[in-house]
């Protein structure tokens, strides 16, 4: 007890003591809860008595649940404020947890204890949520190797140990080799066509490095504009290269680890009687198999090649006119200027600066129009609280509230760049809801970006593609807090990765429309709304190279499936070579030799398992969002009727139903494909 007392991550119920929690309190936590699972594991694997649920199934599910919450919470920390402290405490917790995991799965006599289990009456008789939990708990004891022989069994422990600990290595050299690249541009010259805010921005950063001069850095507020805007093509260069060349040279190199990590997952699957890793990761899921997965990317290849080619031309035949030389139509363009030149072809073409829109979408006023939207569609309140203890005096805190004035959940939103913070974009689960005696217990959730931060006192102004990376972590928000399904482990987020993106991409819808644009975009100076015509051109806009975008998806989802299916190092040489050969296929440009952007994939490598074998759910789900859609589209974009639905047969449900048999509850027949053809302007 006196433990429990002294060390703030064994008090994990809000509000989270984050303001408290150090790199000394993570082994000591990991290791207290592992002991206690460790007897619970015990007692399951010695019991004699009559198995029951609350005696057998529960008590795992409960027992695996408190670890894993635990580890989360310390390693979002290493994620949102990494310290060489907390690097090692987390990789070193890491550790433990796998090989406290693959004990679990890999126990024979915890295996024999749960079939019995399933063969009695009760079993039997279980409601819907508690039978689903059976039905998937066996069948992840058998797809981790619970019926295989003790040597095999043996094998597969060592390699879940060594596939995290290969994903600690790969993410923390992402972030050094992010935080590593720092530009300095003396000569304001050489920042022409860059907008006015990163110019100060740029300013800013290197004042607070106590340096004359403009700092450039990898985050994607400042590397995006130089990518986009600058003139200076020499800059453009160096900081495309920087980019794509981060982990995979010199001491953050992460070659050998992708290439470890490719060939554990492949011995992985071998001894788990699968064909390969994909086959093994999406047995569960909507796919089902790697085959089906490269039918539908090939599919959706086909469909957009002919759109895509003809894009590319168009933008070679631009960037002639705009020199006055015909014959460089015929040349390529590029990596380094492809961007730049595709901003240049926008704004000529359909009239559209994108930089314009950018004063209608200051963060304060984006966030209360994106909870406005909500209040309308699903019936809660989100209010900004102060007293929440956080690890960084930039996150805010929010209250999620349900229209009878019950507390839903939690909100943290660490929103802008910083040093000891991963890049990107995303949103991770820390508390589920769970039922109590009269109620539901809050749910808390991160949401993790890296927008555009302020300038001086200024309020941050955000771009249009910012925007829509709010609303879609805050789908992902919305589908963990809304959670109501009685066991956790099959709540919030925690359904087929395939589906899981559904809840985030339909949300991006109204960033686009403008009924809800006038709740989020106004002016910073004088409230006003967008005007018509820069709207046009903002919707025009979605369908501008929609092709070549859909084509990066599918090249990006089949550089996944062909890493995990048929990468033979032997065969096909260096791992970054055949990257940029699969990669190459799908991309308007030809990729250079120092091109390794294989190298800081995350969503591939900085988890044992995280999206790989399985980055075509963003393609695939995005067909579902877009008929989904459709139906408030029809019904009207703050349709509550529709809302309820939606938060009712989807949000709600988790992963206590097939992912399908929700989704037809909610359309009331099959997915079409149409309604994203047509998004994507290929219909």
């Amino acid at each position: 007890m006196k433990i429990r007392n002294q060390n703030p991550l064994l008090a994990l119920e809000h509000p989270i003591p984050f303001d408290r929690i150090d790199a000394q309190h993570i082994e000591p936590a990991i290791d207290h809860v592992l002991a206690a699972g460790e007897a619970t594991l015990v007692a399951l694997e010695s019991a004699t008595d009559a198995c029951t649920y609350d005696n057998t199934l529960g008590a795992f599910e409960r027992m695996e649940r408190q670890v894993v919450q635990l580890f989360v919470v310390a390693r979002q920390l290493e994620s949102v404020a990494s310290t060489d402290a907390i690097r090692a405490a987390v990789t070193a917790a890491q550790a433990k947890v796998s090989a406290f995991q693959s004990r679990t799965v890999l126990s024979s006599p915890l295996w024999d204890r749960l079939r019995s289990f399933a063969e009695t009456d009760e079993a039997k008789a279980l409601d819907p949520t508690r039978s689903r939990l059976l039905e998937k708990t066996l069948d992840r004891f058998v797809r981790a190797g619970a019926t295989l022989p003790a040597d095999a069994k043996a094998r597969l422990a060592e390699l879940n140990i060594e596939l995290a600990g290969a994903a600690a290595s790969f993410r923390q050299n992402c972030l050094d080799a992010t935080n590593a690249v720092e530009v300095f541009v003396e000569e304001e010259s050489r920042l022409g066509g860059l907008p006015a805010h990163a110019v100060a921005a740029a300013r800013q950063s290197a004042e607070r490095q106590q340096r004359a001069g403009y700092r450039f850095t990898l985050d994607a507020p400042s590397l995006g504009p130089v990518l986009t805007y600058a003139d200076d093509e020499a800059l453009r260069r160096e900081m495309t290269q920087a980019h794509f060349r981060r982990a995979s040279e010199g001491r953050y190199d992460n070659r050998d680890v992708i290439l470890q990590m490719l060939k554990l997952r492949a011995e992985q699957a071998r001894l788990l009687q699968y064909p390969n890793f994909v086959d093994w990761i999406v047995a569960d899921r909507i796919a089902q198999s790697s085959e089906r997965v490269a039918t539908f990317l090939k599919d959706l290849q086909r469909r957009a090649r002919p759109a895509f080619e003809c894009e590319q031309q168009d933008l070679k035949a631009f960037r002639a006119a705009m020199a006055g030389d015909a014959e460089s139509a015929l040349g390529e363009i590029p990596i380094w200027s492809n961007r730049y030149y595709e901003e240049k072809q926008r704004r000529a073409t359909l009239n559209f600066d994108s930089e314009l829109l950018r004063p209608y979408f200051s963060v304060d006023r984006v966030l209360d129009g994106l909870f406005e939207l909500l209040r309308r569609l699903f019936a809660i309140t989100v209010d900004r609280v102060e007293d929440v203890p956080t690890w960084h005096p930039s996150v805010r805190t929010y209250r999620v509230g349900d229209e009878d004035g019950s507390v839903l959940g939690y909100v943290y939103a660490d929103l802008f760049p910083r040093e000891q913070k991963r890049a990107g974009a995303y949103m991770c689960p820390l508390l589920i809801a769970e039922p109590t005696e009269s109620t539901w217990s809050p749910a808390a959730g991160l949401l993790v970006a890296n927008l555009t931060p302020p300038i001086g006192d200024a309020p941050a102004l955000l771009s249009h593609n910012e925007v829509v990376t709010i609303f879609h972590e805050f789908g992902h928000m919305l589908h963990h807090i809304l959670s109501r399904v009685t066991v956790p482990s099959l709540a919030s987020t925690r359904v087929a990765w395939d589906f899981v993106e559904l809840p985030s991409q339909i949300m991006e819808n109204w960033c686009w429309e403008r009924e809800s644009l006038d709740l989020i975009a106004r002016h910073v100076d004088d409230d006003s709304t967008i005007p018509d015509d820069l709207l046009a051109a903002l919707q025009r806009s979605r369908t501008y190279r929609s092709a070549t975008k859909l084509m990066r998806q599918v090249g990006q989802s089949m550089l996944d499936l062909r890493l995990h299916t048929d990468f033979d190092p032997e065969r096909d040489g260096d791992v970054f070579a055949f990257s940029r050969r699969v990669e190459g296929e799908h991309v308007p440009v030809t990729l250079p030799p120092w091109y390794a952007a294989i190298a800081s994939f995350r969503h591939l490598f900085s988890d044992a398992v995280g999206y790989a074998g399985g980055y075509y759910s963003y393609a695939w789900a995005a067909v579902l969002d877009a008929d989904a859609f459709s139906r408030f589209k029809t019904a009207g974009l703050f349709s509550s009727e529709v809302g309820k639905e939606f938060r009712d047969k989807i949000l709600a449900r988790g992963n206590s139903r097939d992912p399908m048999d929700l989704y037809r509850d909610f359309m009331g027949r099959e997915p079409d494909q149409q309604p994203l053809l047509e998004r994507y302007g290929i219909a």
